[in-house]
């Protein structure tokens, strides 16, 4: 880790309200939400009164009843955040954007050419504000765990940079909730014993917070409370899986709920997997109760798969193990998908029709080259006429739509595109002989 404080974390300040206020100067300075049954985003004058990302519409009426909904300007978002990104690296080439409105940046070799990183903080800062006419907040510190802690600190339209030599007094006067990681069950568990603080914290020894926590949360939270955190940044990262969630509320675990629901979240995911050819083998699969406590289930498969059927019926298998796993659960709150193990280069295999039980699930099986030429018509369509002109029956009538997706592809990271090229397994002669060629699909069917 560097010895002095190089490290930026920029964060644009209630980011999608704050475009709506920009676009409609009318509801500067007012109480606004974006979204309608479900507060998608918030304004700080909003969230004065207790308003909040993910509350019911209703809820927030109560709380504040001169709010205001808009419904959303979602390419604006995506223009205006990737606009002040634009600014950021305009300082400097090393920029992790890890969302598309905050981003780290390591301004230790550009020093020279536009001063301390406090001034390029203050920079970018005044370039964001004249330029976009939005507000960002800058933490300055040695490391990312601490730069994002310092523009949490420094919200809202603020800049704090945090001296080497006064990390540990800076850092444990706050309260755990800012630590990256800790979430309302985190928070709810360190309650019980006492622990308000990242000082007291880091008085527990690692042993108990592992105790508490688990292995992996306990290991990293105990070293961040203390400022370590060896993590460099990655200017060029990208997505090693794809996932999609939905929050339910509180609905019953039945298959009329069950279903449309993983329908919904798998198309989402195997489009964005067939868009950049990267199927997965990994499928996992994360089930919340009433109480908040999350229980996930994975398999890992033979061939990558990244039909929107098959992956809803394997999506579907894990769910009722896990539902199988906790009979006494009879109340789900969210159901997530995600597919891991992408393939960098995707070799598809066809397969002989040799009456499997698990045929129709087999990416290269007839049935399932059926099913992706139809999911790549299906994508066609989309491409042309947008994503609402088309899709799978139950899925569009039945999902729960909590959120638009719309609003949930901003926060998905890009996947790199990958070649694809199909093995073809053919029976000449008593022989078989493998080749390879370009798949294009010519023909739809119903099935």
């Amino acid at each position: 880790m560097a010895a002095a404080a190089t490290i930026l974390h920029a964060d644009l300040d209630a980011f999608y309200a704050s475009v709506e206020q920009l676009l409609e100067p009318s509801l500067r300075s007012k109480p606004i939400a974006v979204g309608g049954g479900v507060v998608l985003a918030a304004s700080y004058e909003a969230k004065a009164f207790g308003v909040h990302g993910g509350m019911s519409g209703r809820e927030a009426r109560q709380l504040c009843p001169q709010l205001v909904f808009v419904g959303g300007h979602f390419s604006d978002y995506q223009r205006l955040g990737d606009a002040a990104i634009k600014v950021i690296g305009d300082f400097t080439p090393l920029v992790e954007r890890i969302s598309i409105d905050e981003a780290f940046a390591d301004v230790a070799g550009c020093t020279h050419l536009f001063g301390t990183p406090a001034e390029i903080a203050a920079s970018i800062r005044w370039r964001v504000r004249s330029e976009l006419g939005l507000p960002i907040s800058v933490g300055v510190a040695r490391t990312k765990h601490l730069a994002k802690i310092a523009s949490q600190v420094a919200k809202p339209d603020g800049l704090v940079v945090v001296d080497p030599d006064a990390e540990l007094s800076f850092l444990h006067e706050l309260p755990v909730e800012l630590m990256w990681g800790v979430g309302p069950v985190t928070r709810t568990r360190l309650d019980a014993i006492g622990v308000a603080t990242i000082g007291q914290l880091a008085k527990l020894s690692e042993r108990s917070l592992t105790h508490l926590l688990g292995p992996a949360a306990g290991e990293k939270l105990a070293a961040l409370a203390w400022n370590r955190d060896p993590r460099q940044l990655k200017p060029h990262r990208r997505a090693r899986s794809a996932g999609a969630q939905s929050a339910l509320g509180r609905k019953p675990a039945i298959e009329q709920v069950i279903r449309p629901t993983l329908l919904h979240l798998a198309d989402r995911v195997a489009t964005r997997l067939r868009a950049k050819s990267r199927p997965g083998r990994t499928v996992t699969v994360r089930v919340r109760f009433a109480d908040l406590k999350s229980v996930t289930r994975s398999v890992t498969l033979d061939a990558p798969v990244c039909t929107t059927i098959v992956l809803a019926r394997l999506a579907e298998n894990l769910v009722r193990a896990a539902l199988a796993d906790h009979p006494g659960e009879k109340i789900i709150s969210l159901l997530a998908i995600s597919v891991s193990h992408l393939e960098e280069h995707w070799d598809l295999a066809l397969e002989l029709p040799l009456g499997l039980e698990d045929e129709a699930l087999r990416p290269g099986s007839p049935t399932g080259m059926a099913r992706w030429a139809a999911d790549r018509a299906i994508d066609r369509i989309r491409d042309r006429f947008g994503w609402e002109a088309i899709g799978y029956g139950s899925a569009a009538l039945e999902a729960i739509h909590s959120v638009p997706d719309a609003f949930r592809k901003l926060a998905e990271r890009e996947l790199k595109r990958s070649p694809v090229h199909v093995s073809v397994t053919a029976l000449r002669k008593g022989n078989l002989e493998s080749r390879a060629c370009e798949w294009r699909p010519r023909t739809v069917g119903l099935f």
